[in-house]
């Protein structure tokens, strides 16, 4: 498994240039994935260590999958890979977002739309927008 440093203290952790990923009791951090090009949400997933360096190491986004229990490399079998524009952790680095360029047919979802955020709470029902 890839290792990641621990921040030595909070300043370090929010404010220092190395990455120290804090991962959950299940070891995983939260990624948002984003257009880079037009900002829409694309999806909510999760990384491991190792999802996380092979992010790093390849341009191209790689998930943990919970409900599989395993490596999941975007787009490996859809063709949706989404290449990494810009990596981004929040202040206390338990959170990443990924601003991607979805290849393939654009889609990130694997109902085949474009983002998985497809409907909207109108009067306690789900509503479907584009």
């Amino acid at each position: 498994m890839t290792g990641f440093p621990t921040a030595p203290d909070k300043r370090a952790l929010e404010e220092g240039e190395a990455l120290t990923p804090r991962f959950d009791a299940a070891g995983l951090v939260a990624a948002v994935a984003t257009d880079a090009d037009t900002g829409e949400v694309l999806m909510l997933a999760w990384m491991n260590a190792e999802a996380l360096q092979k992010t790093i190491d390849t341009g191209e986004a790689h998930y943990w999958s919970r409900s599989r229990q395993e490596l999941w490399h975007k787009g490996a079998t859809s063709g949706q890979v989404q290449q990494v524009v810009e990596l981004r952790v929040d202040c206390d680095q338990d959170a990443v977002w990924l601003k991607v360029r979805p290849q393939g047919d654009g889609g990130a979802c694997h109902t085949g739309r474009k983002s998985c955020f497809y409907r909207a709470v109108e009067g306690g029902r789900l509503v479907a927008r584009p």
